[in-house]
């Protein structure tokens, strides 16, 4: 498949099951996202199972991506099937355990009564019911005025938009899931509720110490997270616009200009980006999505984002196929007609520690597109040339030969890569010519195509890549 803007979806009851999971590998999920947030450790251990049974049988390379739930704040369980709230009265929250009524509510955060202050805004159910605080006795109750009121129902999200949180982004669960995470070694950890770099740092820290090497994806959906954006993306490995949480914890109509500036500048870091939740919601239900979600998905691709994510339609939707065709043929329509899409020439920092390697890939990627190269080749064993190469969105197919089997399911996040396991590493000029031979052989080339060539030389030294080479498939 040509397709270059890769598919994450999240896999739920609809769709863990060994035989949906290998249909929907097989119409074109790159990246399979597990949701720490729902789901017991026996569910995942027995999904990633399936998952790796699934690459060994069909031989085609899928990442996983372990989202981790990070601080998120619910409210408890609430008498019968909900409680109304009666807009201008007043809701006590709690941090004791009780049964909610309209009157009293129990908060999962501990330190809510001395976090917020008077004033301050409580939203609750994506912004459904907004409440303001009137008072708190600083120790386990808040009082709060119903702005706009509502049905309340139990475990429904609580967003504090102008509150400091003081819990850390790594909770207590958090740290068991990523234990589990870890021992399973999954390719990537997605961080919940990011507020600085020192939250990447820190999670970063636990992974080395646990002797892996999985990398990690900053979760964008706080107000905090956009002050120090350029730093959060420097330290992660890739980011995601999750524009749930974003979108209630900031003005609705931010959320477009915000996405477009995180796309743009992960693109400029060589930092893999996602754009997430609701894309195509609808089709939890609907067996095709509306012209709206349409609109939404073709413009994640045309901004560029690597991969766009479905979080329900796959996970507890009626027709995880369904979605995951309407996603491909979207993506394929937007990636044959928008030439905007192509060759965004990143120029290389002098004096950057990797000076030499980026420009290769700079130039890799200006070349192919003046010659009309239909693909750019790359031996790698960190994949940091596959990143770089990404940033720069040639038009031409990306193909990327590593002898580190698990970065091929790493890099299936990445922006059209296409990865292939290669260790026979005997000069560079066997390797080039025998890398062209199988192109050509499983039909990804054709004689007479022209092929870029990086490489580092000596290639047995595997080091940075210093090497660029033009020819043809003979």
């Amino acid at each position: 498949m040509k397709r270059r803007t890769k598919i994450v979806a999240t896999i739920g009851p609809a769709s863990s099951s060994k035989e949906m999971l290998k249909k929907l590998i097989q119409e074109g999920v790159d990246v399979c996202r597990l949701n720490f947030s729902h789901g017991s450790h026996k569910d995942h251990i027995e999904v990633i199972k399936n998952i790796r049974e699934i690459i060994a049988e069909i031989n085609y390379p899928v990442s996983i991506l372990a989202d981790l739930q990070g601080p998120k704040i619910r409210i408890g369980n609430v008498k019968d099937n909900g409680v109304t709230l009666v807009d201008g009265e007043t809701i006590i929250m709690t941090t004791k355990e009780l049964e909610g009524t309209a009157k009293k509510v129990c908060i999962t955060y501990n330190t809510f009564p001395q976090d917020v202050k008077a004033g301050e805004k409580v939203l609750v159910d994506d912004g459904k019911i907004m409440l303001e605080v009137v008072s708190s006795n600083n120790k386990d109750e808040v009082i709060l005025k119903i702005i706009h009121g509502g049905k309340l129902s139990s475990k429904k999200g609580v967003n504090l938009p102008n509150t400091k949180i003081s819990q850390p982004s790594l909770t207590k669960k958090d740290r068991i899931d990523l234990e589990l995470a870890l021992e399973q070694d999954v390719d990537w950890i997605g961080l919940s509720f990011v507020r600085s770099a020192r939250d990447i740092i820190e999670l970063k820290h636990h992974i080395r110490k646990s002797g892996k090497s999985s990398k990690v994806i900053a979760k964008i959906e706080k107000p905090e997270a956009l002050l120090d954006l350029d730093d959060i993306i420097k330290e992660s490995d890739a980011i995601m616009v999750a524009r749930g949480d974003l979108g209630v914890e900031i003005p609705m109509e931010n959320v477009p200009l915000v996405q477009k500036q995180i796309i743009e500048k992960s693109i400029e870091h060589a930092k893999p980006v996602i754009v997430a939740t609701q894309m195509m919601e609808s089709m939890i239900d609907n067996i095709s999505p509306t012209r709206a979600e349409v609109n939404d998905v073709a413009n994640a691709v045309m901004d560029g984002a690597d991969a766009v994510m479905l979080s329900g339609e796959t996970s507890v939707g009626k027709h995880p196929r369904a979605v995951i065709d309407a996603m491909n043929k979207i993506i394929m329509r937007i990636e044959s007609e928008y030439e905007e899409l192509y060759s965004k020439e990143i120029v290389p920092i002098k004096n950057h520690k990797r000076f030499v390697t980026d420009s290769i890939c700079f130039d890799a990627s200006k070349l192919t597109k003046r010659v009309d190269a239909k693909a750019i080749v790359t031996l790698t064993n960190s994949g940091y040339t596959a990143f770089k190469i990404s940033s720069q969105r040639p038009k031409a197919r990306i193909f990327v030969y590593s002898s580190n089997k698990r970065l091929l399911t790493t890099l299936c996040l990445v922006w059209g890569v296409k990865t292939f396991y290669y260790d026979k590493m005997v000069s560079t000029d066997h390797t080039i010519e025998d890398i062209k031979y199988m192109l050509k052989k499983d039909g990804y080339l054709e004689q007479g195509d022209l092929i870029v060539n990086t490489a580092s030389m000596p290639i047995e030294e595997q080091g940075g890549t210093n090497m660029l080479k033009l020819s043809a498939i003979e």
